[in-house]
C-alpha cells in the first residue's frame, strides 16, 4: 500500500467511499455555500496555506476565493477537477485512486481528455441526503492528498454543526 509523505497509508477506494457516504448533508443553499466557504477560508488561513477554494451547486458558482500564493492555473485545476466529480459522481481522489489501482489513467480507462478532467484529490461531491449529488466544493493548491484532506475536515465539521 502507497504510504504519504508523512508516513499515512494512502486512502482506498474503500475508505473514500466511505468518506462520501458519510459526508452528506440535510440540505444545501447558497448560505450554506458561503458559511462552508468561509470556513474553507479560515482554515487554510490558519494554516497560511495558499489554496483556491471554489464550491458550486448545479452550474452555478456559489463561493470563490483565491489566497494569496495561488495563481490563475489554481482555478484551471479546479476546473478539471470539478468536471470529474460531474461527471462521475465521486471525489477527484476517489477517481484517481480507482485509476491507480487498475493501472491506468482517467484518459485511458474513459476516454476523457487530460486537458479538461484531472483525478487528483481536492474536488468532493456536495450530496444532500435524500436528493442526491447538488454540488462540488474544490480546493486547489496544495498536493493532491492535502487538498482533499483539507475539504473533507472542513465539510466534516461542517456536516456536524
Amino acid at each position: 500500500m502507497p504510504v504519504t509523505a508523512d508516513g499515512t497509508a494512502w486512502p482506498t477506494v474503500a475508505e473514500l467511499a466511505a468518506e462520501e457516504a458519510e459526508l452528506q448533508l440535510t440540505g444545501f443553499d447558497n448560505d450554506d455555500a458561503w458559511r462552508l466557504g468561509v470556513a474553507l477560508v479560515e482554515e487554510a488561513r490558519r494554516r497560511e496555506l495558499g489554496v483556491v477554494v471554489d464550491i458550486r451547486r448545479g452550474d452555478q458558482q456559489l463561493f470563490h476565493a483565491a489566497l494569496p500564493g495561488t495563481a490563475a492555473d489554481n482555478d484551471r485545476w479546479v476546473e478539471r477537477k470539478v468536471a470529474v466529480v460531474r461527471r462521475f459522481g465521486h471525489s477527484s481522489l476517489y477517481l484517481g485512486q480507482v485509476c491507480r489501482d487498475g493501472g491506468t489513467t482517467l484518459s485511458e480507462k474513459y476516454g476523457v481528455s487530460e486537458a479538461d478532467f484531472a483525478a487528483h484529490g481536492g474536488a468532493f461531491p456536495i450530496v444532500v441526503r435524500g436528493v442526491g449529488p447538488v454540488g462540488v466544493v474544490t480546493v486547489s493548491g496544495l498536493p493532491q492528498l492535502d487538498d482533499h484532506r483539507l475539504v473533507v475536515e472542513v465539510l466534516r465539521a461542517f456536516a456536524a454543526d
